[in-house]
């Protein structure tokens, strides 16, 4: 099950985004409406959880222009707003379920489940799309402005990884944590070994072009997102 969490809050997102690991489930993590919008017009999700009060395009405007798109993903609205009357607006804009702030993670992901299994969710995400960068998950290849690069497994893994978020920044000890399941320093450039070799594959055919994957000095990696 593929899930799309749109809160701007970092410590919330961090939260969510563990508890969802922890309970066997994707998640890609927008941290504002805009970047939102951009990443659901190019891939598809079981269920959407959607804080109300975000950048840019807030969330109840974004409920609202999904619905009118005839956009049927269940979506869960996370708030602190939890009177009657913002919960309320929450359901007559189209939302499937609202969950006050704050609260439990097992119940958030028992109200996942029960909105995925309502909307007749089906977990078969077979590509994920960010621009011109895509990846099969099916063949395992990726394809970069239309030339398509076979990667090794753990190349594969990093590049989903990165892509599940695009536009956010990823530290070398989160990239370890979650593609190598190491949880300590081990001294070495495992990390950026890896990121260019991937690199070098995906601009092998394509050197006029910007490598999508931007290296942010002192920080770590992400991908590009326009």
């Amino acid at each position: 099950m593929r899930i799309l969490l749109v809160e701007d809050e970092i410590k919330i997102a961090e939260f969510v985004l563990e508890g969802i690991k922890q309970a066997g489930l994707q998640a890609t993590h927008a941290a504002d409406g805009l970047i939102a919008k951009r990443i659901i017009a190019s891939q598809k999700f079981d269920v959407m959880l959607l804080d109300v009060m975000l950048p840019h395009v807030d969330g109840f405007s974004l409920l609202q222009q999904l619905r009118q798109a005839n956009d049927k993903t269940p979506v869960i609205v996370l708030s602190a707003k939890s009177d009657l009357s913002d919960r309320l607006q929450g359901f007559e804009l189209g939302a499937d379920d609202y969950l006050p702030k704050p609260f439990f993670m097992e119940e958030l992901i028992a109200r996942i489940k029960a909105v995925a299994m309502r909307g007749g969710a089906e977990p078969s995400v077979t590509e994920v799309a960010v621009d011109q960068l895509k990846l099969d998950l099916v063949n395992r290849q990726v394809v970069w402005h239309e030339v398509t690069t076979v990667l090794s497994q753990r190349e594969f893994m990093l590049l989903k990884y990165l892509m599940r978020s695009p536009g956010k920044i990823f530290s070398r000890k989160q990239i370890l944590q979650n593609v190598w399941n190491i949880d300590f320093d081990p001294q070495t450039n495992l990390v950026d070994a890896c990121i260019q070799r991937i690199k070098r594959k995906l601009m092998r055919n394509n050197d006029d072009l910007e490598s999508p994957i931007e290296s942010v000095r002192g920080i770590g990696y992400r991908i590009r997102f326009e």
